[in-house]
């Protein structure tokens, strides 16, 4: 009897020491949106079953509130398990030589709990490690900021790892790294806050009790409209205007379509670092030029200027940088994600001659207008909302030596002009009359002059077999 007594005294010592040594995370300062949202993804842990090990993967762009809700995850349901471990910005402690070694140290003393701290000597024994120790525990296990597949090798390889009633949960930027893993009904989509919770919290960071500015509404809605429900632009913008003064929030809005916040922009520009070349180049096409444009014709516009579009647009949409609307076919982008890639290509330099990309008539009129080499603009874009004029030199865009995709909307010239024979794709419909071409091969892959008045192919095209349209 005192041996049944004794056992039963050291159980309820470790269940009360594991839950005071599991201090609860911190989630935000106004964790709005949040509730709702676990409910949903505790439905999908499907936490009254005890028989099998369920992974769930939390997908979205930066700054939406995954790691946050993630957390919140945490402190809701970990003391139904028998252990417990949130791994936070995976991604960034993975880099380090030994950094999944670290984190697999963390992964088995955050459940254990040992009296003296277990080590791991390498990626394969921290494997074998968790394995063993934990292939008969039922434990929850978050894996925050996941962006390699070889970080869930090492944290989270197999179900089997863990015990039976394990829940996994892993947040990621990148769609596609959960499906080796995970089902797709098991992956859950973070999405922007709807309109009320968007001024809720804005309201929260730029109007606590203690202010009493009054700024109109149609600043407030300027705001929102800005943020789009991204609960980082949220917090970040309604923190910098607290306690400003009516004209100052007009002044920031005013700048907020040119130049994007650095604390917004640095979390964005993280997805942007993690594609390869090729993706890059997409973005900066799609954030500077197409966004709205129809999804197949930027496609082949891309594919015309030598870049892999069907992968390239793929990954821009499983990292969520990128949708296409189901109903009119059409790319979109979120505002700020647009306004940093835009950024990108402004920081390359301040002369517009050595930017890649430019879509502003005044630096597209600059460029033109100036007679020198190494330019290193490869794209133009311009479509005014009213007809525009230009008036430059014939030869003007033969001087651009790396230009690749020329596209004219609402535009016409004064004179004559001569088009480069290295152009990939030129778009000019409605064009008042036939454009020339520098001599030598022509590398013109797609042609678009449609409600324009050429009724004969320019001679330099007719031996063009690439032509595509």
């Amino acid at each position: 009897m005192m041996d049944d007594e004794s056992k039963l005294i050291q159980e309820i010592v470790k269940e009360i020491s594991t839950h005071l040594r599991r201090t609860p995370l911190h989630v935000a300062e106004h964790p709005v949106g949040i509730d709702s949202k676990v409910v949903k993804l505790k439905s999908m842990l499907k936490l009254e079953s005890k028989d099998d090990v369920i992974m769930v993967g939390l997908w979205g762009q930066g700054g939406i509130g995954k790691t946050a809700l993630g957390k919140a995850i945490y402190n809701n349901i970990s003391r139904q398990f028998e252990g417990s471990s949130f791994l936070a910005n995976i991604r960034e402690n993975s880099k380090d030589c030994n950094g999944l070694v670290t984190l697999q140290e963390k992964l088995l003393n955050d459940i254990l709990l040992p009296k003296e701290r277990l080590v791991v000597s390498n990626v394969d024994g921290g494997i074998n490690q968790i394995r063993h120790r934990l292939g008969h525990k039922r434990v929850l296990v978050i894996l925050d900021d996941v962006d390699h597949l070889n970080q869930l090798r090492a944290l989270a390889g197999k179900a089997n790892w863990f015990g039976n009633g394990s829940r996994i949960l892993v947040t990621t930027r990148d769609s596609h790294l959960l499906t080796s893993r995970i089902d797709k009904d098991n992956v859950y989509e973070v999405k922007a806050l709807d309109n009320s919770e968007a001024h809720e919290l804005l309201s929260k960071h730029a109007f606590p009790m203690h202010h009493k500015l009054k700024i109109r509404a149609n600043l407030v809605d300027g705001v929102l409209d800005h943020a789009k429900g991204l609960p980082l632009a949220l917090e970040v913008m309604g923190s910098f205007l607290c306690g400003r003064r009516q004209d100052e929030w007009e002044s920031v809005l005013g700048s907020l379509s040119r130049i994007p916040k650095k604390d917004i922009n640095d979390v964005l520009k993280i997805s942007y670092d993690g594609l390869e070349a090729n993706e890059k180049e997409i973005f900066l096409h799609i954030a500077c030029f197409f966004k709205g444009w129809e999804f197949c014709h930027v496609e082949e516009v891309l594919e015309g200027c030598d870049l892999s579009a069907a992968i390239g647009l793929q990954i821009l949409i499983e990292r969520s940088l990128i949708k296409t609307e189901s109903k009119s076919g059409k790319i979109q982008m979120h505002d700020l994600i647009q306004l940093m890639g835009k950024d990108i290509v402004n920081q390359e330099c301040d002369d517009p001659w050595k930017r890649s990309r430019l879509w502003l008539y005044e630096d597209v009129l600059d460029v033109l207008s100036r007679d020198m080499g190494d330019c290193d603009v490869k794209a133009i874009v311009l479509e005014p909302p009213v007809p525009l004029k230009i008036s430059i030199g014939r030869d003007a865009f033969t001087k651009l030596r790396r230009l690749r995709l020329l596209i004219l909307r609402n535009v016409s010239f004064q004179g004559p002009v001569c088009l480069p024979n290295w152009l990939r794709w030129f778009e000019w419909p409605g064009a008042p009359w036939i454009p020339e071409f520098s001599s030598g091969p022509n590398k013109l892959l797609g042609l678009d002059m449609r409600r324009g008045t050429m009724t004969v192919m320019p001679k330099p095209l007719e031996q063009n077999w690439h032509l595509k349209n």
